[in-house]
């Protein structure tokens, strides 16, 4: 493969370049040790050819030797370097949702992710690095086969167990460390569990001699460096020997360093105590993360009193058994691969993982439960950074739950109660996914089958597919009539009427919404949806050009959402409001809100919300005289709109900002001028579009005078509460 020329414009000047290209490396948490000729020939083989594939045992280090050239090279990618880990993803049918997920990409759309990521992909300079695919490597293969051959300037860096074995991949087999290396990294990893900790004289030959029939594998050096703490280097050694000779002879047909990986990683439980090996086995049952809460549910028991997982847990940290790791949910922990189906294969073979995978099933199923409920609350974000972090551990709870043809409604249940995180946090097409995937099999439970009628028609609404959300409405509808089911009707006709709206007949969408409204009072149903349909009800009503109508409508739902914390569907009652602002005058105030909009928006990674804000904050713009920043804004809302479906829904009424301001900043900038300031937005990336929103403009602080649509204020303690928002026993309320 010819050798790649770097596109970057002024790539020689790197002041030149954009302060910061998107990426999601990790940061290393301890030093990144020896390797230097590895990853020079790795950064050769990139200037060469545009897959590059590291292949090697377990344990040898491939994910922290791609991470590491990635970030050596991160500047020579305009477009950012971009980390994909594929070992929590079971099902090939999953692998596209995860690159979506790793580019940062809010699927709204109703295209198949692939065709999400080729567009996403097609002229950006993007370095891909994929990390853990052998298990999914024939899906993984023909995705990276389609996306090189259309992304001309996409490389690929993968690490996993094989090759993909695909048409100009150069593969790079990482061979476990030298002896240099592997002594220099053991000693490090050692003062991790004694500080200050430097091999004798007599120290030093033991040193080498265990790095030597380690095979110099990283996580096996790692393993034994962990047991310092306790032992001598010398009683390592010895100990090691006897698990050499109890346990390699291994499986018939493993090369000599996966038994030697094997060895490690089974001396390391031979040493453990009976409870330490416990709680191994069991926390195998995670995908990926897990947290302190859900380890001690799902793995205290019998033999492991709950009240003891915490100190157990924290003997295995020690061991370097378990990792710990920050995130946005906080403190979580994770098994590394290879030691986690270590523990998987004790668990099988005690006969106790079907129980096991039921209690983590049970215990996110809960988890589901109770995050809908917060979902309406001051904890909103808490809880969209808590599923994402679970987000694998869902998909496993759901997969277990269709295994069995009477547990299918579990699964429905769970799809269905994640239908905030589907439509509220950029998740449109894997809960698409997954919602037509639980509705394969037919069961009698109306409720949970209902319920993902309803959040299937809605997110088909969203994603633009009215044939889809007018099928799965249809059937929902005429199913809870059927049934009695007055809380299963209410959404489905709302959500008919949100269809209406996107499809500008906003008579009918007026009349279904101030149906389904009522229907809320009688059920006594009060969450985000409802305000959602409130809000709804007020853009037809404005499209309709009863703006104080309107205004009156969002201001209630502000006022509610003020009560309770809820900030998702405080959003969109800010834009309506910003609509009536502008239409009234006021730019400076509905620039005040818009800029809350996009802030909101940024939380819960709601691009739908942040597109109709910058379309939206475009004519404001406009109308305060500056048509070159309108038409930036302009430009960068056109280029999230491809992640996020048909563009303005199609809709002449949601289009017609849009087109008033394209009218406006032609007149005054002339043609030319005005295409290159859409060139100009359309080369931003969401973040950095919201960023210049949120900083340009006129006075944010101006004050309009007197009227309807302020934004809110920071508390709630001087707002009085609506009647609408007095609550029964059951949450909802009384009435409106």
């Amino acid at each position: 493969m010819r050798r790649l020329q770097d596109p970057c414009p002024n790539s020689g000047d790197p002041d030149a370049r954009p302060a910061a290209a998107p990426g999601n490396l990790p940061a290393e948490l301890n030093p990144f040790l020896g390797r230097d000729d590895e990853l020079a020939e790795l950064g050769g083989l990139l200037e060469e050819s545009r897959l590059v594939t590291v292949a090697g045992v377990a344990g040898v280090g491939k994910t922290r030797c791609v991470i590491r050239v990635a970030a050596l090279r991160e500047k020579r990618y305009c477009d950012g370097v971009l980390l994909a880990e594929l070992s929590a993803v079971r099902h090939p049918d999953l692998l596209e949702h995860a690159l979506v997920d790793a580019l940062g990409l809010t699927d709204h759309t109703s295209r198949p992710p692939r065709a999400v990521l080729v567009e996403h992909l097609s002229e950006r300079r993007t370095l891909l690095v994929i990390d853990g695919f052998e298990h999914l490597v024939d899906a993984c293969a023909d995705l990276v086969t389609e996306l090189l051959r259309r992304a001309p300037r996409l490389q690929v860096l993968a690490a996993g167990r094989c090759p993909l074995r695909v048409d100009g991949e150069r593969t790079f087999l990482l061979a476990p460390m030298s002896d240099g290396d592997a002594v220099e990294l053991f000693t490090e990893r050692a003062r991790g569990v004694r500080p200050g900790w430097e091999p004798t004289a007599g120290e030093r030959a033991a040193v080498l001699e265990l790095c030597r029939r380690l095979d110099g594998i990283p996580l096996a050096l790692e393993l034994a460096a962990g047991r310092l703490r306790a032992l001598s280097v010398e009683q390592v050694l010895l100990r090691l020997d006897d698990r050499f000779r109890l346990l390699t002879g291994g499986r018939r047909g493993a090369s000599p360093r996966h038994q030697t990986l094997r060895t490690a990683i089974g001396w390391s439980h031979e040493l453990c105590t009976p409870e330490q090996r416990l709680l191994w086995a069991r926390l195998s049952v995670f995908a990926g993360q897990f947290d302190l809460e859900a380890a001690e549910y799902i793995c205290g028991g019998a033999d492991l009193p709950v009240d003891s997982v915490l100190d157990v847990l924290d003997e295995l940290l020690a061991q370097s058994v378990v990792e710990r790791e920050e995130g946005p949910a906080g403190a979580r922990y994770r098994l590394l691969d290879t030691v986690s189906e270590y523990g998987a294969q004790w668990l099988a073979a005690a006969g106790d993982a079907p129980r096991l995978r039921r209690r983590h099933r049970d215990w996110f199923l809960g988890l589901a439960t109770w995050c809908e409920l917060d979902w309406f609350s001051p904890r909103q974000a808490e809880v969209a950074a808590r599923i994402d972090s679970e987000l694998p551990n869902l998909r496993r709870a759901m997969e277990c739950s269709m295994e069995s043809p009477d547990e299918v409604h579990l699964a429905q249940y769970l799809a269905g109660t994640l239908w905030f995180y589907w439509a509220g946090c950029g998740r449109l097409s894997e809960g698409r996914h997954w919602l037509d995937h639980v509705l394969e099999e037919p069961t009698p439970h109306d409720a949970a089958r209902l319920k993902v009628l309803w959040v299937l028609g809605y997110v088909a609404v969203l994603q633009g597919d009215a044939v889809g959300a007018i099928s799965a409405l249809q059937e929902c509808r005429e199913e809870a009539e059927r049934s009695g089911d007055a809380t299963a009707l209410a959404y489905a006709v709302h959500r008919t009427g949100c269809l209406a709206i996107v499809t500008d007949d906003m008579e009918r969408a007026e009349e279904l919404l101030r149906d389904a409204l009522g229907r809320y009072r009688e059920v006594g149903e009060l969450n985000s949806n409802v305000l959602m349909a409130q809000v709804e009800l007020a853009m037809a009503v404005a499209f309709l050009g009863d703006l104080d109508a309107a205004a009156a409508i969002c201001d209630e739902v502000r006022e509610i959402c003020e009560d309770h914390g809820e900030r998702w569907a405080l959003a969109y009652a800010l834009y309506v409001l910003a609509y009536a602002a502008l239409r009234r005058g006021r730019p400076a105030r509905a620039r005040q809100m818009l800029g809350e909009c996009l802030t909101i928006g940024r939380t819960f990674n709601d691009l739908l919300g942040t597109v109709l804000s910058l379309e939206l904050l475009a004519l404001v713009t406009a109308v305060e005289g500056d048509a070159g920043e309108a038409a930036v804004l302009q430009g960068a809302a056109e280029g999230i709109w491809p992640s996020v479906g048909l563009q303005l829904f199609g809709s002449a009424f949601y289009g017609r900002p849009r087109a008033e301001c394209e009218e406006q900043a032609r007149r005054e900038l002339g043609n030319a001028a005005y295409e290159e300031g859409l060139r100009a937005g359309r080369r931003l990336d969401p973040g950095a579009a919201v960023d210049r929103a949120l900083a340009g403009g006129g006075p944010a602080a101006a004050v309009d005078g007197p009227g309807t649509g302020g934004a809110p204020t920071g508390g709630s303690g001087g707002t009085r509460r609506p009647a609408a928002s007095r609550m029964t026993g059951r949450g909802g309320p009384e009435r409106w």
